[in-house]
């Protein structure tokens, strides 16, 4: 009888020791593949939540996360939507924790400039908002005219003004490094 006891309690601290062990090492793979996500993984994770993205100027935007580019992503307000560089924001609320990887080598390559050239090439209007750091932001109207590798060259109009060469004020060429954001515009809105 005192065998069985004797029996039971070793099975016990090592059934105790292989459970300890195997929690372990979960543990470590756990740290492994945290360390591997990147934040476009945990952006995609968050598609279709409401988040909040707050940028070195202060500002805050709030929306339905609907797009995640590997250097950008689009919130959904309630009358536009938003494109934010991942390189204007300071920090996120409201993502899920849950990680999704790109999928192919193609979507990862969808890089900021890849957006802004679908934008220009839709001769889309957009509100360009420019960082001044600590300053706030400025904002610009008009047409994306052309995108190279790390800025962008917009046709300024008046808010609500279509891109007709009556209407251009000027070219901005902004960098990316400036840009907080291009907000779309419908109809007359500014």
């Amino acid at each position: 009888m005192r065998w069985d006891a004797l029996f039971a309690d070793l099975e016990a601290q090592l059934a105790a020791g292989v459970r300890l062990e195997l929690e372990t090492e979960i543990g470590e793979r756990a740290r492994v593949d945290a360390a591997t996500v990147e934040l476009a993984d945990r952006l995609r994770g968050s598609i279709g939540l409401r988040v909040a993205v707050h940028l070195a100027s202060g500002t805050a935007y709030e929306g339905t996360l609907s797009h995640a580019g590997s250097e950008w992503l689009v919130l959904d307000e309630e009358r536009h939507q938003l494109l934010v560089p991942h390189a204007a924001v300071l920090r996120f609320t409201g993502l899920s924790r849950l990680a999704v990887a790109a999928g192919s080598t193609v979507r990862q390559r969808l890089g900021l400039s890849t957006a802004l050239r679908e934008l220009a090439r839709d001769r889309a209007r957009v509100a360009v908002i420019v960082s001044r750091g600590a300053a706030g932001e400025s904002v610009l109207h008009g047409v994306i005219d052309r995108v190279g590798r790390d800025f962008l060259d917009l046709a300024v109009t008046g808010p609500g003004e279509e891109r007709r060469p009556a209407n251009v004020n000027g070219t901005a060429t902004i960098p990316f490094a400036a840009l907080a954001g291009l907000r779309s515009v419908r109809g007359a809105e500014g």
